[in-house]
């Protein structure tokens, strides 16, 4: 990536369109000054042989960046072999449909502890990543924001080391709620930074895949997403972070006011 673009997740809300669906949303997005989006495949994969070609020729047309969301329900370290490979399967079913519209990323969360220790689930979750098919699609594994989900950046990072297929995606706000609200000035959002370019190279903060939103949370982690400016998120310090850096790759808004947040951030950035 050359540059820091910054779009949403899922359908604009605040478009005035009567029918709004991914390749009228790309459109509507495009003309209020953002590049990207977040395909929502977390209930299915809803990219199908009817509507990819409409997307596809939209995402061409305005030059734009897709990635896509992975279902809720995937746990590479599920209890049961079989869901393991439910879990595998939906993970391949979303990027043979992110493929269809040349797609980028595919984000999902890898699983949960369950009663293992943190070190059976990492080596359970490794073994299944390294099964996956690789077809020019970046598996991102996100930060996640429960403390009983698999998924903190040192877990995260560990495996992005050891599975080539596999990159990260940085969830400051899951980050933010999983330790109740640790994320409060500019150094902590820098530190986290730097581990990554310390571990993992300059390659990744070249290309690197972000979300950002305001979070309700308590002690066990994320409760549920919250409009920016109704959060205690310090967007603006984590945006001065990230320019600091020269941090390069896509910055995602999630919540419930997805593309006004994104301008938000977008002004933002672009006035420090």
């Amino acid at each position: 990536m050359d540059k820091l673009l910054f779009g949403i997740s899922g359908l604009p809300i605040d478009s005035g369109l009567k029918k709004i669906n991914y390749a009228s949303g790309i459109d509507y997005i495009k003309s209020i000054g953002l590049d990207a989006m977040e395909l929502l495949f977390v209930r299915s994969v809803n990219v199908t042989d009817k509507n990819k070609n409409i997307i596809l020729k939209t995402k061409l047309d305005n030059d734009f960046y897709l990635s896509a969301h992975g279902s809720h329900y995937i746990n590479l370290n599920a209890d049961e072999y079989e869901k393991q490979g439910q879990s595998m399967k939906r993970i391949t079913d979303a990027m043979e449909g992110l493929s269809k519209v040349k797609g980028k990323s595919l984000i999902f969360h890898p699983g949960f502890y369950l009663k293992d220790s943190k070190e059976t689930a990492y080596d359970t979750i490794k073994e299944n990543l390294l099964k996956l098919p690789y077809k020019e699609i970046d598996y991102r594994l996100e930060t996640t924001g429960k403390r009983t989900q698999f998924g903190t950046l040192e877990e995260l990072v560990s495996l992005c080391k050891e599975v080539s297929s596999c990159k990260l995606c940085i969830d400051f706000s899951h980050i933010h709620a999983r330790q109740n609200g640790s994320l409060k000035g500019y150094d902590d959002f820098a530190k986290i930074l730097q581990y990554v370019l310390d571990k993992l190279g300059r390659s990744a903060l070249d290309d690197l895949h972000i979300h950002i939103g305001g979070i309700n949370y308590n002690e066990k982690g994320e409760k549920n997403h919250l409009p920016l400016l109704e959060s205690d998120f310090n967007y603006a310090a984590c945006l001065k972070a990230i320019k600091d850096f020269g941090v390069k790759g896509c910055v995602i808004s999630e919540g419930p006011l997805v593309e006004k947040d994104a301008l938000l951030l977008k002004n933002t950035f672009e006035r420090l």
